[in-house]
């Protein structure tokens, strides 16, 4: 059973470097520490244990009998600590954490992670899309779905796929005659503002009382979706386009696993770590992105459409 009473681990390495060194300058270098502080240090621990742990004056530093026992069981303390942090290391792997901005669903993905690696966590995390580049800069998120733009220094980003713009309306509005429209017919509507995509729901609720109409990528307005409400594509303005993006000094197996995974890379691709040495299976070709189908077909009774509309 030990001699001395429970000293923490850092006062035991500090301890250990100047006995090891037998010189205080030097150990206060390798510790990056004061040798001012780490002498502080050793005059409390000998204050504490009752004992002297360098003999007083002597040049070159010398151990006393205590200063020897304590040093081999600093070192005892030492690598057993080493080694419980490598254990638990081990046993928990580092959990993946991913962000997604509004309108992107990640369940399939997540499944997928879960069927293919069990043992790692994977932490899905909800991020605004005014906080996309600083969730990712910041450390918060390993890797996020963000919607583009963003600023592509010291950033990976893999586009994924694009998003048909919808414009939103009333449901007796006459929008809801036409399949869909273009810029043209909306000229003399009230168009929100919908530049902040994260208060869209505050702007889906003004259309929905009648003031003016919105336009918004398709998943956001699945994402508000309402019964009073209609969506219909529009034909000549700007789509967008979502993309997985991470810092390049943050990829890891698993980063580089969840790109394989989200880009539909077999399980036993040679890409993949988990699948070094297998052959790669054939990778069948992306089916073609579907339109939105319209919340409600054209009805023929109501008034002709007006020109450039199409029915």
């Amino acid at each position: 059973m030990s001699r001395f009473p429970s000293i923490d681990v850092q006062r035991l390495r500090w301890f250990a470097a100047v006995a090891e060194e037998l010189h205080f300058a030097r150990a206060a270098k390798v510790l990056h520490i004061s040798r001012q502080k780490l002498s502080h240090t050793v005059i409390d621990l000998e204050t504490e244990l009752g004992t002297k742990l360098f003999v007083p004056g002597a040049q070159p530093t010398q151990l006393t009998d205590a200063g020897r026992e304590l040093l081999q069981e600093a070192r005892d303390i030492l690598a057993r600590t080493k080694n419980e942090a490598g254990t638990a290391a081990v046993a928990a792997p580092a959990t993946l954490r991913v962000g997604f901005v509004p309108g992107v669903t990640v369940t399939k993905w997540e499944r997928i992670w879960g069927r293919r690696f069990p043992d790692i966590p994977l932490e899905l995390v909800t991020v605004a899309q005014a906080d996309q580049e600083s969730a990712l800069r910041e450390g918060r998120v390993d890797m996020c779905f963000v919607r583009l733009p963003i600023d592509r220094g010291g950033m990976n980003a893999i586009p994924l796929y694009r998003e048909l713009p919808v414009v939103v309306a009333p449901k007796d509005h006459e929008i809801s005659l036409f399949d869909e429209v273009s810029m043209a017919d909306l000229v003399k509507e009230r168009l929100q503002d919908t530049a902040d995509i994260d208060a869209v729901g505050a702007t889906i609720e003004l259309v929905a009382a009648g003031v003016g109409v919105a336009i918004v990528p398709h998943s956001i307005a699945r994402l508000h979706h309402r019964r009073d409400l209609v969506y219909r594509t529009v034909t000549d303005t700007d789509d967008t386009e979502i993309a997985l993006a991470w810092p390049p000094a943050r990829t890891t197996d698993s980063v580089e696993e969840f790109i394989g995974v989200v880009r539909g890379r077999s399980e036993h691709s040679s890409r993949s770590p988990a699948g070094k040495g297998a052959e790669p299976a054939p990778r069948k070709p992306n089916p073609p992105e579907k339109r939105p189908r319209p919340a409600r077909k054209p009805i023929a009774s109501r008034k002709k459409p007006a020109r450039g509309r199409k029915r």
